[in-house]
């Protein structure tokens, strides 16, 4: 509801001047985000954890042969250079933001799976029942496919999201940690690798270093997130008042909606957002730690942990505390996919939580 709110507040102005139509921005976000991902909602909500647990496979794999999908001309939707769309009729939509919540699900659900076993024998878990060959290997194949798909769209942002989700399910669910580092030094390294391959991600990190760098090229994005939120002071410009959405920001409703935000609504604005998020934080893991069963335990902090990371991501690369990436803000951004997805997630840890009390 509050990103609904928002993003009215933010889109009225572009909307009227690109479409002459003051809500169509609103509209759209409603009709193949707000309703489409509240039905699917509802059935995520409804189903036995049981099922969920069984399909996860099911759901991960079919979301991997989709989301390769985004390879396949006439299908594939390309936009600044990147191949992550699939364009079906008039509905566009990104395989992507719905293999953050698969990819959560499977996990869960094989890590669990060994761990329920040896409970039912009544034996109790140790660190060695994770073995190299039987976890660390297939567990570093999953992440090599995901790694070899998100290489070629590029979407490194969405990659790096993913994998650092995927890595605290791991590590939550006992596995011994130099499992953990080894990953953790493995990324690293890719991740220099990725830099060096592409010029702009370079040029992400030179501006996050030195902010100051080429504020008329490089640096732009940056220097006018800075400038809207700066702009804000205290209680904010007013609600649709923000002067850095009209041609100065860009991506002002997807990517930088926070700065706008941040503009209107001011530091007071900003900060209940935050809190927003810090609760959902709080309330998620207290979901997890009471949870019956290890698949609920572990997919109801991955859902926690994939929204605030996700958020605070984003945020935090818009004041400058991380390099500038393209993803969206949870609940918050324009952007049907991201939105649908998320609800689905939330929607499941309501359905954890039915039968606990927190």
């Amino acid at each position: 509801g509050f990103g609904i709110l928002i993003l009215a507040t933010i889109s009225f102005n572009i909307s009227l001047v690109k479409f002459a139509n003051t809500y169509y921005f609103l509209l759209h976000q409603i009709i193949y985000g707000l309703i489409p991902g509240l039905f699917l909602a509802i059935i995520f909500f409804k189903i036995p954890l049981t099922l969920l647990k069984k399909i996860a496979l099911f759901l991960f794999v079919a979301n991997i042969i989709i989301l390769l999908l985004v390879f396949l001309p006439g299908i594939s939707f390309e936009a600044q250079g990147a191949n992550r769309w699939i364009k079906i009729w008039k509905v566009v939509f990104q395989p992507s933001e719905f293999l953050k919540l698969t990819t959560i699900l499977y996990l869960a659900a094989w890590l669990a799976k060994k761990n329920n076993h040896d409970l039912k024998k009544g034996l109790k878990q140790t660190k060695k029942d994770y073995t190299f060959k039987e976890n660390l290997l297939p567990f570093l194949f999953i992440l090599a496919v995901l790694t070899l798909i998100f290489y070629h769209q590029p979407d490194i942002s969405t990659l790096g999201l993913i994998i650092l989700i995927s890595l605290i399910i791991y590590f939550a669910a006992g596995t011994p940690l130099w499992h953990t580092v080894l990953v953790i030094l493995m990324g690293a390294g890719g991740l220099a690798f990725l830099i060096k391959s592409a010029f702009y991600r370079l040029d992400r990190l030179t501006v996050f270093l030195r902010p100051e760098t080429d504020p008329l090229g490089i640096g732009y994005q940056m220097k006018q997130s800075l400038i809207a939120i700066g702009s804000g002071h205290v209680f904010g410009q007013g609600l649709g008042m923000s002067s850095q959405k009209f041609g100065f920001l860009p991506n002002p409703m997807s990517d930088a909606i926070f700065s706008i935000f941040a503009e209107e609504t001011g530091f007071l604005g900003s900060l209940i957002l935050i809190i927003l998020f810090l609760l959902f934080l709080w309330r998620g893991i207290k979901i997890s730690k009471n949870s019956d069963d290890n698949f609920s335990k572990l997919a109801a902090l991955g859902i926690t942990f994939w929204i605030t990371i996700q958020a605070f991501i984003n945020i935090g690369s818009l004041i400058g505390l991380l390099p500038l990436t393209g993803i969206p803000l949870p609940f918050i951004s324009y952007g049907g996919s991201h939105f649908v997805a998320e609800l689905m997630g939330a929607a499941i840890l309501l359905n954890i939580s039915k039968s606990i009390k927190i």
